[in-house]
């Protein structure tokens, strides 16, 4: 629980009207007078007006929208109102201890801060930085090295040789390490090419469950500070993926590709292997990158707009003709041409 006044001598800001306690964090169209909701995109000026909510978190610009409310100014609403939500929900901090039914190898260091669940193995010659927390039925293979205060939600899986920094979270279900998908054709069948390398993943990166990063063929996969995987995502051997990226779900990464720090990829989207994208780049989701983006700052999309069935039709009808139409063009642009 804080008042407005508390909030703000926290995270900064402005506050006016009543200095009300807040308990909770709610979205506009259900918060109620002892929660705290916001405004940042305009056009939903009206619900947040017509809110119960006991305060609002708005920009400078919008606050005159709402003179009879309590309201926190800030120059970055969403931004403020996340900061407000994470004091509402605070980091679980590590409890030290280790789970009675824990496999710990003998060569492994586990410093006492750390908390190790139900059902966990860390292999041979791991080490654990502080305050870790390995949560139950999670696997931490041999060699491996974990900064302080990561977070392994229960059934996550760290193969060997993996390194991750500080403040590293792993949701449920992701494989970190796993083998590149390496194969060399001999003739009659396929060759499995060794996967030699590791993963390596920076300060506070976030991996979302059941998200695969497979480590490289002889150097690291690697993900950069900062950067956010979300869910159901697959990034193949030898990628490299800078500092603070965010990639949203079921996208999938082909293998050397290289991406550039604070870019946004949406959901959906597939690449082509051995392609860079430039830092600051926008992805729409569902495109299909074919080549590398070298220029930084641009924003990409190759997504066919959403059809009816019988638009969609009509127009597959011409697709399928596409390549005698332009063979007719360049004729009748030659027969032009020849004219004048």
């Amino acid at each position: 629980m804080f008042t407005l006044s508390q909030l703000v001598q926290q995270l900064g800001g402005e506050w006016r009207g009543t200095d009300i306690q807040i308990t909770a964090i709610a979205p506009a169209h259900r918060a109620q007078a002892h929660e705290i909701t916001f405004l940042a995109n305009p056009k939903y000026k009206q619900e947040v007006s017509d809110s119960s909510a006991g305060a609002i978190i708005v920009s400078a610009k919008a606050a005159d929208l709402f003179p009879e409310r309590n309201v926190i100014i800030a120059p970055d609403p969403y931004l403020y109102f996340a900061k407000v939500a994470r004091l509402f929900s605070p980091i679980v901090a590590a409890r030290g201890g280790v789970h009675p039914t824990a496999v710990i190898e003998p060569s492994a260091v586990v410093p006492k801060s750390c908390e190790i669940g139900a059902n966990v193995y860390i292999g041979a010659n791991t080490v654990l930085g502080e305050r870790c927390r390995v949560l139950a039925n999670s696997v931490v293979e041999h060699d491996c090295v974990l900064g302080a205060e990561c977070v392994l939600h229960p059934n996550v899986t760290v193969y060997y040789g993996c390194t991750l920094g500080q403040q590293v979270e792993l949701h449920s279900g992701c494989v970190i390490g796993a083998d590149g998908f390496g194969l060399a054709f001999a003739g009659d069948s396929w060759f499995k090419i060794p996967q030699t390398g590791g993963v390596t993943l920076g300060d506070d990166v976030e991996i979302g469950a059941n998200t695969t990063i497979d480590r490289g063929a002889m150097s690291d996969t690697v993900v950069g500070k900062g950067s956010k995987i979300d869910n159901q995502i697959q990034i193949a051997h030898n990628c490299e993926i800078g500092s603070h990226t965010v990639i949203a779900a079921k996208t999938g990464i082909s293998g050397s590709t290289k991406i550039g720090s604070y870019c946004v990829i949406g959901g959906g989207v597939g690449t082509v292997g051995h392609i860079e994208i430039a830092d600051k780049t926008q992805i729409g989701g569902g495109t299909s990158v074919t080549h590398s983006v070298t220029e930084s700052g641009q924003h990409i999309a190759s997504i066919f707009p959403m059809l009816s069935y019988r638009e969609w039709a009509k127009n597959a009808v011409h697709i399928k003709h596409l390549n005698e139409m332009s063979k007719r063009i360049k004729e009748l642009e030659k027969k032009l041409s020849s004219e004048e």
